[in-house]
């Protein structure tokens, strides 16, 4: 019972980071039908800016508590992160709006490939360690424990969950991306202008890519220049799973993901009689992609579109 625990807390914790990158492929999604590949590798330079801020600032702040040093890495990181995104809509996806769906998808891969390789020739092809700016303390909940930043990476998922549904359903902002989710041409004559929602769409995406990037660097104390192709897949797996475009399902799907991951890594062994260990854990992800796009395309919840910003 107490490993079913500890996992369930794991499951919680990689979850929410998972449901964070969702968000971001199912607001691209919702509003212009593209699948951004991109989006992985937007959450791996948000974590290697935030890397290089603390390193900057350790030996100018040596006093400063590490929670500071998180936060203004965190912010100079999302600044730079949403930069990013913003120059890659607008220079990459933007010319092929209107192009065949291929002409996109295959430039999101172009572009996710561009970025492995720029940040491997800016930041080196080694792994870096992340320092550790919490304490280490665990708390005991039973026989589990939970550590102070796996904590961190709830509360603040919560958060950030919080700000995204208030900024849709109560801001101007989000009324023109729910009315340019649903009809574009219909939302550009009533004064809405589709690409400044786009961009702002794709601004969002990379502020919450780079808040999961930071949790992930800290949960796993490292961070490298491939760190975001295999979260980000998963993390799209997470949007299929719960519906994409729909920001519900993107959340209880990448939820559900992290649960199934973990708890399985923690019975794999077991089930399979020790034929495939934890460090399987992968395939879990994939078989719910394909068991979900056989049996149920639309995902747990569905397409709702008028929601789909």
């Amino acid at each position: 019972m107490d490993v079913l625990l500890q996992q369930v807390i794991n499951g919680l914790v990689l979850g929410s980071m998972y449901a964070l990158v969702a968000l971001g492929y199912t607001m691209v999604y919702g509003i212009i039908n593209l699948i951004n590949f991109a989006h992985g590798e937007v959450l791996m330079v948000g974590a290697l800016c935030s890397w290089s801020v603390i390193g900057f600032l350790q030996p100018l702040m040596p006093d400063a508590p590490g929670w500071v040093l998180l936060l203004i890495s965190m912010v100079l990181a999302s600044i730079a992160a949403a930069a990013l995104n913003y120059a890659i809509e607008k220079i990459a996806y933007r010319p092929l709006r209107n192009a065949p769906k291929l002409a996109p998808l295959i430039t999101a891969i172009g572009m996710s490939i561009l970025l492995q390789t720029l940040a491997m020739i800016v930041w080196k092809p080694n792994y870096k360690p992340f320092p550790v700016l919490l304490p280490t303390t665990p708390f005991e909940i039973g026989e589990a424990v939970i550590t102070p930043t796996q904590l961190m990476i709830l509360g603040l998922t919560v958060v950030a969950l919080a700000v995204l549904s208030w900024l849709v359903n109560r801001t101007k902002l989000g009324r023109a991306m729910r009315a340019t989710a649903e009809n574009p041409r219909v939302a550009s004559l009533m004064g809405v202008k589709p690409d400044v929602v786009i961009s702002a769409t794709f601004i969002i995406g990379a502020v919450l890519a780079t808040i999961a990037g930071v949790m992930w660097a800290m949960n796993y104390g490292t961070a490298h220049h491939a760190m975001g192709f295999l979260p980000g897949l998963k993390a799209f797996t997470a949007a299929v799973f719960g519906g994409i475009g729909n920001l519900g399902g993107a959340v209880l799907g990448g939820v559900l993901l992290g649960l199934i991951e973990s708890i399985g890594s923690g019975y794999l062994g077991e089930l399979t009689g020790g034929v495939l260990g934890s460090h399987y854990t992968d395939i879990l992800a994939f078989i719910v992609l394909i068991v979900t796009l056989t049996l149920r395309p639309s995902g747990l919840l569905g397409e709702r579109v008028a929601d789909r910003a």
